[in-house]
């Protein structure tokens, strides 16, 4: 016997793992009831007694090369021939002895494991009327309560393994829904700690930026004007050089603090602003992908905090890996667009869509065609949600999908858009004198 049950109500449904103890109880169950045949058929005077014993050997033989043959599955040719082989030995042996009847229960089970719900129903009723019809043939007439006990065997058959079918199917929903909750989990676990490093990041940075980088410039202008002055008085040539010296160092401190300043922001918007990272990412999905994604930029440049700059680049990458894996797009477009209380970022494609009414929770996400589906839109959800900003979806079956996030924010105009992460500090090239 294979060890897989099929979805009741579909032709050919997803297999389910059958215990064990099950699949060893029903082999148990057929030897026992053949060789109660075969003994019957000894002490019978009806019977031939040795073409039964023959026949039921020839039904256990039939059997037991089953769960041998690697082609016998649910739903395959192999399957329906070795079970048409067993049936036909079965109604030698009915034609035989009447108590060949009892192993139709047995059958019962192997039609409902191996054929599709709809065929094996089909064939249960067959075997069931064969079974009654069988059993009369020995019988010197027929009554009621012969078809009484085939029948009500074939209806307890049916209903085990439909119940079966659904605690294996409700087990499996719940496994998966676990799997699903612990995912989403561990993502929005991952997703906070970024954001905390990410600010503490910063945090440094700032503090390093404004207070020892700082320092150091004074320091350093403080020295240089020192040392001019000294520069006229040749008696103190000796204290002019050790002014020197220590201006030398705190220079190379200051350097230092710069460096380290510029290594504290985040690895994608180095060197450049948010505008120019989400190019670059829409250049780079369209050269690794082959989808064209274009980037449109809405309102004039300019400067935000940088954890709302991590945050749009994050959910533009996460939007657009979904698109690439699950839409089916043929083109997609990001779009940044910056107003005087808030700023959003749209990505759009003209993929397949999903029914985005499914989405009825803020855990939920886009249903994923295969086994690899992720959890994007939670984690970009958690992200949006962590900075006060909010994450709307638009889709529909066939039509694309529309991501937007907003984040409520007071930008000042007046500053140009800059690379996240303080620069280098000219504040020394300013006030020298």
């Amino acid at each position: 016997m294979t060890t897989a049950h099929r979805t009741p109500g579909s032709a050919s449904g997803a297999a389910t793992p059958v215990p064990w103890l099950l699949r060893l109880c029903l082999h148990v169950l057929v030897a026992v009831l053949l060789i109660l045949a075969a003994v019957r058929a000894f002490n019978s005077d009806g019977a031939a007694p040795v073409a039964v014993m023959v026949v039921a050997i020839v039904v256990g033989l039939v059997y037991a090369a089953g769960p041998l043959m690697v082609g016998v599955q649910p739903g395959t040719r192999a399957a329906g021939l070795w079970l048409g082989g067993l049936l036909a030995a079965w109604l030698v042996l009915l034609w035989l002895t009447p108590d060949a009847i009892w192993l139709a229960f047995a059958w019962f089970f192997l039609l409902l494991h191996l054929l599709s719900w709809r065929t094996g129903l089909i064939m249960v009723a067959l075997t069931a009327i064969a079974a009654v019809a069988g059993f009369a043939w020995h019988q010197p007439a027929f009554t009621p309560a012969m078809a009484i006990g085939p029948f009500l065997g074939a209806a307890v058959a049916v209903a085990t393994v439909w119940g079966f079918q659904q605690l294996s199917t409700e087990s499996e929903r719940r496994r998966a829904l676990i799997a699903e909750l612990l995912q989403t989990r561990a993502e929005l676990a991952a997703a906070e700690r970024e954001q905390g490093v990410l600010a503490e990041r910063e945090r440094l940075a700032r503090e390093i930026h404004d207070t020892l980088a700082q320092g150091l410039s004074s320091i350093q202008l403080l020295l240089l004007a020192s040392g001019r002055r000294l520069a006229d008085h040749p008696e103190l040539a000796d204290v002019a050089a050790h002014v020197e010296q220590a201006r030398s160092t705190a220079q190379e401190n200051l350097g230092e603090a710069r460096r380290l300043v510029a290594a504290l922001a985040p690895a994608e918007l180095q060197g450049g602003s948010l505008i120019g990272a989400l190019r670059r990412l829409c250049a780079t999905t369209t050269e690794r992908t082959g989808l064209p994604v274009t980037f449109h930029l809405e309102g004039g440049p300019v400067a935000l905090p940088t954890p709302v700059e991590v945050a749009l680049l994050r959910i533009a990458q996460s939007a657009l890996a979904n698109t690439t894996r699950h839409a089916g797009a043929t083109r997609a477009a990001v779009t940044l667009t910056v107003m005087d209380q808030q700023v959003a970022l749209d990505v759009v494609d003209d993929g397949v869509g999903f029914d985005a009414a499914a989405l009825t929770s803020p855990g939920a996400d886009r249903p994923a065609p295969g086994p690899d589906g992720g959890f994007g839109l939670a984690s970009m959800r958690s992200r949006a949600v962590e900075l006060g900003g909010a994450l709307t979806v638009e889709s529909t079956a066939g039509h694309g999908t529309a991501l937007a996030v907003t984040f409520p924010i007071a930008i000042d105009r007046t500053e140009p858009a800059t690379a996240v992460g303080p620069g280098p500090d000219h504040s020394s090239e300013r006030q020298r004198p």
